[in-house]
């Protein structure tokens, strides 16, 4: 099971060209077990420039595998002692959300596909897996 970060989704939407849009295609291509966090699929949609792109955005996440979490009060529990843990450790994380991303990865026993440097930060203070770009 790997899981794909917003910042994987937005580079491919934009036609951006990078090692993470290129892992994930290959990945698709496979026929690989891909999900979404649902968190992801807010985050997209609230980025979308018009309704135009609301509206393909919507169509195209409402036929993906998205993951959401199990227990939800653990889910934001842990996601927190993650951003807690990095702190503690020095590392300055940019925002919350990632925690939370991260933390429904590691419940699901999963991978992470991202261009984020967030998530590699993260792996100081936590047992996140990431997919390898090359």
């Amino acid at each position: 099971m790997i899981v794909v970060d917003t910042s994987v989704l937005v580079d491919l939407l934009r036609g951006r060209d990078n090692a993470a849009v290129r892992r994930f295609e290959e990945l698709e291509a496979e026929g690989a077990d891909l999900w979404i966090p649902g968190i992801c699929c807010q985050e997209l949609l609230q980025g979308a420039r018009d309704l135009r792109e609301w509206r393909k955005l919507e169509q195209y996440l409402s036929v993906q595998q998205l993951l959401f979490p199990a227990d939800p009060w653990k889910a934001h529990r842990n996601a927190a002692r993650i951003y807690f843990d990095c702190r503690r450790k020095g590392i300055t994380l940019r925002g919350s959300v990632d925690c939370l991303i991260a933390c429904l990865v590691i419940e699901a026993g999963a991978m992470l596909l991202h261009n984020d440097g967030d998530f590699e930060k993260m792996r100081a203070a936590c047992p996140l897996k990431t997919v390898e770009l090359g």
